[in-house]
């Protein structure tokens, strides 16, 4: 539908702009305004968007257009998050264990290494709520949250498809499941230098808190103790949900005589796949069957409520819905940038990915490096690739998504349970000062030794 549509003007842009520096501002200038109406924020940003792009293309156009976005890309994205959501919310953990420097440090890098095994959204689910919660005596913490965005929610998930969505559109798309443990090289580099860097603010603002009376009650208990960890079950069939997400739809079980994944009618061209079903079924049976068989002290235990899934899946239905011209635009662009060189890649995936959703973007970008005419690298189903090419796409895809709230579909979430629970989160641009202080440097550092 998309291809028919041509290339959007770029003035359609403008309302993905303005929902971006609503989110930014508002809560700024007007936060208990912006709680109460952010919902009504999104649908007019959204509406500004919908009802243009209807009188130049056609209101079917845009249902489709509309539906596409909220069926195939929204559905799936909030569907995971509610799942991981509610699963994480399950498991307690209890103990003597208190946020030092040092614990803090061993906890991030723990983190970071599960990311891509159980996803950087399962880990960030998995361990915000323990990390919160053995630093929830101290006064200076919005720093340890920030880097639990940047390793954990991020950069963690750079060595296997599970690990982040991009990746497992490129196994879908022909590149070996294991071949991104390439990357390892590059992640310990980065968590090397952002875990020492790490330590020396977590143990200046730690003598500040411990020199401001702020003290850890040290109760008489084993060091660590969980609740609730029958739930890792219902993770591992959230994550295998996600892994056949990407398998069965080249398997022809699930394929028509056109060799396309068998699908249900919703609207015009719109349609859902089966498979997408299936992934969408076992994640809300995880759910429900997590919630059945948790006891409600646990999350009580966890400080559990509804309100940051809400957040964020109001937040993002608009931001997926006011992207959409940005990304008919790339797409239409890609090709068109004269991106030759690794490094190239390597930023302009990075810097779109970072607003925009970082699996189309990685796509776009594929997609154009396959169609470069390579005659060496890896062969995908988009054409051969060069192996310093790819992984310049998928590094900046992954590691770039920490640049922003909005950059990767953990960012947020972490955020709204952190403010949930008294954490003092920098403002959107606060957080991007942040970022671009700590994180530009070392990808500059990468850009230098890996993608030159």
């Amino acid at each position: 539908m998309n291809d028919l549509l041509g290339v959007p003007p770029l003035w359609m842009c403008i309302p993905f702009a303005g929902l971006l520096l609503s989110i930014a501002i508002i809560p700024l200038v007007k936060g208990e305004w912006w709680e109460k109406k952010r919902p009504f924020v999104v649908l007019g940003w959204s509406l500004l968007f919908i009802i243009p792009f209807a009188v130049k293309y056609g209101v079917g156009s845009a249902a489709e257009t509309v539906l596409e976005c909220i069926v195939n890309d929204y559905l799936t994205f909030i569907v995971l998050l509610f799942g991981l959501f509610c699963v994480a919310g399950n498991i307690t953990v209890e103990g003597s264990l208190v946020g030092s420097p040092r614990v803090n440090v061993i906890l991030l890098g723990i983190g970071t290494l599960l990311s891509s095994w159980i996803g950087t959204t399962g880990a960030s689910m998995l361990l915000v709520r323990p990390v919160i919660k053995m630093n929830s005596w101290r006064k200076h913490k919005a720093h340890i949250m920030v880097f639990f965005i940047f390793l954990i929610s991020n950069m963690g998930g750079s060595l296997t498809p599970i690990g982040d969505p991009p990746l497992l559109m490129g196994f879908s798309r022909g590149v070996p499941f294991f071949w991104s443990l390439r990357f390892f090289p590059i992640l310990l580099l980065n968590m090397v230098i952002l875990l020492t860097m790490f330590y020396q603010i977590d143990k200046r603002e730690y003598r500040k808190d411990i020199a401001g009376g702020y003290m850890p009650e040290i109760e008489e208990e084993p060091l660590i103790r969980f609740e609730g960890l029958h739930n890792l079950i219902f993770i591992v069939i959230i994550i295998a949900a996600v892994i056949l997400s990407g398998v069965l739809p080249d398997m022809p079980l699930f394929q028509n005589t056109a060799g396309e994944v068998i699908s249900i009618p919703i609207f015009g061209e719109v349609k859902l796949a089966v498979t997408s079903i299936i992934e969408i079924a076992m994640i809300l049976i995880a759910a429900f069957l997590s919630f059945k068989t948790t006891d409600v002290h646990i999350r009580k235990k966890n400080h559990f409520t509804w309100g940051a899934i809400q957040e964020v899946a109001v937040l993002f239905i608009g931001i997926f819905i006011t992207m959409q011209p940005a990304l008919l635009i790339l797409k239409s662009a890609g090709g068109q940038l004269g991106l030759t060189h690794p490094s190239e890649m390597f930023w302009v995936t990075g810097a779109l990915s970072s607003f925009l959703d970082n699996t189309p973007t990685y796509l776009v970008f594929l997609t154009t490096a396959g169609a470069m005419g390579f005659i060496s690298g890896l062969t995908t189903a988009l054409g051969i690739v060069p192996v310093k090419m790819l992984t310049a796409i998928s590094c900046g895809a992954v590691f770039m998504g920490a640049l922003t709230y909005i950059g990767n579909a953990p960012n947020f979430m972490v955020k709204s349970i952190s403010d949930e629970n008294g954490v003092r989160m920098p403002s959107f641009f606060g957080y991007i000062l942040w970022s671009v202080s700590c994180l530009v440097p070392v990808f500059l550092i990468d850009t230098l030794i890996f993608f030159m």
